[in-house]
Protein backbone atom coordinates (compact mmCIF):
# COMPACT_ATOMS: atom_id res chain seq x y z
CA UNK A 1 0.00 0.00 0.00
CA UNK A 2 1.57 3.56 -1.00
CA UNK A 3 1.63 5.70 1.79
CA UNK A 4 -0.86 8.55 1.88
CA UNK A 5 0.31 12.17 1.23
CA UNK A 6 -0.89 15.42 3.74
CA UNK A 7 -2.62 17.52 1.45
CA UNK A 8 -3.56 19.89 4.50
CA UNK A 9 -3.09 21.22 7.93
CA UNK A 10 -5.83 23.63 8.73
CA UNK A 11 -6.48 25.26 12.17
CA UNK A 12 -9.08 23.81 14.01
CA UNK A 13 -8.96 25.55 17.38
CA UNK A 14 -6.02 25.39 19.12
CA UNK A 15 -5.10 22.31 16.87
CA UNK A 16 -4.69 21.28 13.68
CA UNK A 17 -7.14 19.06 11.12
CA UNK A 18 -5.23 16.73 9.23
CA UNK A 19 -6.50 15.64 5.60
CA UNK A 20 -4.63 12.89 4.07
CA UNK A 21 -5.37 12.85 0.29
CA UNK A 22 -7.99 15.34 0.35
CA UNK A 23 -10.05 13.44 3.03
CA UNK A 24 -10.06 14.76 7.26
CA UNK A 25 -8.19 12.32 8.78
CA UNK A 26 -7.68 13.71 12.38
CA UNK A 27 -7.14 16.62 14.77
CA UNK A 28 -4.12 16.67 16.42
CA UNK A 29 -2.13 19.05 18.15
CA UNK A 30 0.41 21.52 17.00
CA UNK A 31 3.52 20.52 18.93
CA UNK A 32 2.37 16.92 18.13
CA UNK A 33 2.25 18.01 14.13
CA UNK A 34 5.59 19.81 14.59
CA UNK A 35 7.49 16.86 17.03
CA UNK A 36 6.39 14.32 13.54
CA UNK A 37 7.33 16.79 11.24
CA UNK A 38 4.32 17.03 9.12
CA UNK A 39 3.67 19.70 6.70
CA UNK A 40 1.04 20.20 3.51
CA UNK A 41 2.70 18.08 0.47
CA UNK A 42 4.86 15.29 2.16
CA UNK A 43 3.89 11.51 2.60
CA UNK A 44 2.64 9.99 5.71
CA UNK A 45 5.03 7.25 5.43
CA UNK A 46 5.84 4.79 8.04
CA UNK A 47 8.59 6.68 9.95
CA UNK A 48 6.38 10.03 10.25
CA UNK A 49 3.39 7.29 11.30
CA UNK A 50 5.37 6.43 14.11
CA UNK A 51 6.63 9.64 14.97
CA UNK A 52 3.21 10.98 15.45
CA UNK A 53 2.33 8.47 17.40
CA UNK A 54 5.14 8.60 19.48
CA UNK A 55 4.17 12.51 20.00
CA UNK A 56 0.60 11.53 20.76
CA UNK A 57 1.56 9.05 23.43
CA UNK A 58 3.83 11.44 24.89
CA UNK A 59 0.93 14.46 24.78
CA UNK A 60 -1.31 12.07 26.52
CA UNK A 61 1.39 10.73 29.07
CA UNK A 62 1.49 14.81 30.00
CA UNK A 63 -1.88 15.30 30.41
CA UNK A 64 -2.55 12.98 32.89
CA UNK A 65 1.32 14.33 34.39
CA UNK A 66 -0.72 17.70 34.60
CA UNK A 67 -4.12 16.81 35.46
CA UNK A 68 -2.38 14.64 38.85
CA UNK A 69 -0.26 17.69 39.27
CA UNK A 70 -2.85 20.33 39.18
CA UNK A 71 -4.82 19.08 41.87
CA UNK A 72 -1.69 18.66 44.36
CA UNK A 73 2.18 18.10 44.64
CA UNK A 74 3.33 14.54 44.01
CA UNK A 75 6.55 12.47 44.25
CA UNK A 76 8.38 11.54 41.21
CA UNK A 77 7.72 7.78 42.07
CA UNK A 78 3.94 8.56 43.12
CA UNK A 79 3.60 10.06 39.19
CA UNK A 80 5.72 7.38 37.64
CA UNK A 81 3.00 4.74 39.34
CA UNK A 82 0.21 6.83 37.72
CA UNK A 83 1.76 7.30 34.55
CA UNK A 84 2.28 3.47 34.40
CA UNK A 85 -1.27 2.60 35.22
CA UNK A 86 -2.17 4.48 32.58
CA UNK A 87 -0.48 2.54 30.39
CA UNK A 88 2.29 4.47 29.38
CA UNK A 89 5.49 3.05 28.54
CA UNK A 90 8.37 3.10 30.41
CA UNK A 91 10.31 5.31 27.83
CA UNK A 92 7.58 7.35 27.84
CA UNK A 93 7.53 7.81 31.41
CA UNK A 94 10.38 8.78 31.78
CA UNK A 95 10.25 11.42 28.92
CA UNK A 96 7.78 12.92 30.62
CA UNK A 97 8.86 12.75 34.36
CA UNK A 98 11.66 14.36 33.22
CA UNK A 99 10.35 17.36 31.51
CA UNK A 100 8.17 17.99 34.46
CA UNK A 101 10.93 17.76 36.55
CA UNK A 102 13.13 20.24 34.03
CA UNK A 103 9.95 22.71 34.07
CA UNK A 104 9.88 22.62 38.06
CA UNK A 105 6.42 21.04 37.98
CA UNK A 106 7.83 17.80 39.79
CA UNK A 107 10.41 18.32 42.84
CA UNK A 108 11.28 15.63 45.01
CA UNK A 109 12.89 17.76 47.67
CA UNK A 110 9.71 20.31 47.75
CA UNK A 111 7.16 17.46 47.66
CA UNK A 112 9.25 15.67 50.99
CA UNK A 113 9.30 19.50 52.52
CA UNK A 114 5.88 20.02 51.97
CA UNK A 115 5.01 16.82 53.52
CA UNK A 116 6.88 16.36 56.35
CA UNK A 117 5.83 19.33 57.73
CA UNK A 118 2.27 18.58 57.08
CA UNK A 119 3.24 15.68 59.00
CA UNK A 120 5.00 17.27 61.91
CA UNK A 121 1.89 18.57 63.84
CA UNK A 122 0.76 15.31 64.69
CA UNK A 123 4.28 12.39 63.95
CA UNK A 124 7.68 12.01 65.21
CA UNK A 125 10.67 12.01 62.82
CA UNK A 126 10.62 8.30 62.79
CA UNK A 127 7.51 8.12 60.94
CA UNK A 128 7.79 10.90 58.78
CA UNK A 129 11.31 9.20 57.75
CA UNK A 130 8.78 5.92 57.14
CA UNK A 131 6.31 7.62 55.15
CA UNK A 132 8.64 9.99 52.83
CA UNK A 133 10.42 6.38 51.91
CA UNK A 134 7.67 4.39 51.16
CA UNK A 135 6.52 7.39 48.79
CA UNK A 136 9.69 6.76 46.65
CA UNK A 137 11.68 9.69 48.24
CA UNK A 138 15.35 8.81 48.35
CA UNK A 139 16.87 8.71 51.69
CA UNK A 140 18.95 11.59 51.89
CA UNK A 141 16.25 14.04 50.93
CA UNK A 142 13.99 12.22 53.14
CA UNK A 143 16.65 13.07 56.21
CA UNK A 144 16.91 16.63 54.61
CA UNK A 145 13.20 17.51 54.97
CA UNK A 146 13.03 15.73 58.23
CA UNK A 147 16.25 18.15 59.62
CA UNK A 148 14.34 21.14 58.65
CA UNK A 149 11.71 20.66 60.73
CA UNK A 150 11.06 22.05 64.30
CA UNK A 151 12.97 19.91 66.32
CA UNK A 152 10.84 16.94 67.79
CA UNK A 153 11.49 17.44 71.44
CA UNK A 154 9.79 20.97 70.90
CA UNK A 155 7.20 19.03 69.36
CA UNK A 156 6.54 17.10 71.89
CA UNK A 157 5.68 19.89 74.96
CA UNK A 158 3.30 21.63 71.97
CA UNK A 159 1.61 18.10 72.03
CA UNK A 160 1.56 17.29 75.40
CA UNK A 161 0.53 20.66 76.55
CA UNK A 162 -2.80 20.36 74.58
CA UNK A 163 -3.04 16.13 75.50
CA UNK A 164 -2.27 16.38 78.72
CA UNK A 165 0.59 14.51 81.07
CA UNK A 166 -0.47 11.15 81.07
CA UNK A 167 0.40 7.05 80.34
CA UNK A 168 -2.31 7.69 77.36
CA UNK A 169 -0.03 10.64 76.00
CA UNK A 170 3.21 8.67 75.75
CA UNK A 171 1.48 5.55 74.29
CA UNK A 172 -0.43 7.89 71.47
CA UNK A 173 3.23 10.01 70.80
CA UNK A 174 5.04 6.50 70.66
CA UNK A 175 3.08 5.21 67.98
CA UNK A 176 3.18 8.01 66.37
CA UNK A 177 6.92 7.70 65.61
CA UNK A 178 8.51 9.98 68.06
CA UNK A 179 11.54 8.81 69.63
CA UNK A 180 12.31 7.12 73.05
CA UNK A 181 14.91 10.19 73.50
CA UNK A 182 12.02 12.86 72.73
CA UNK A 183 9.54 11.03 75.05
CA UNK A 184 12.16 10.38 77.96
CA UNK A 185 10.93 13.81 80.11
CA UNK A 186 7.35 13.20 79.60
CA UNK A 187 7.49 9.05 80.84
CA UNK A 188 9.72 10.94 83.60
CA UNK A 189 6.54 13.22 84.65
CA UNK A 190 4.39 10.67 84.30
CA UNK A 191 6.08 7.51 86.23
CA UNK A 192 6.90 10.60 89.16
CA UNK A 193 2.90 11.67 88.64
CA UNK A 194 2.51 7.81 89.36
CA UNK A 195 4.70 7.80 92.20
CA UNK A 196 3.38 10.27 94.42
Amino acid sequence: MQPQRITALRPAGSRLAVELDGRPWRVISVRAAVDAGLSDGIELDRHRARALARALRRERAEGVALRALARRDESRHALSTRLARAGVTPDTRREVLDRATDAGLLDDARYAAARAFALAERSGDLLILDDLRRRGIDEQCARAAVAALEPESARVRRLVATRGVSAKTVRRLGTRGFSEESLEGLVAQVETGALR
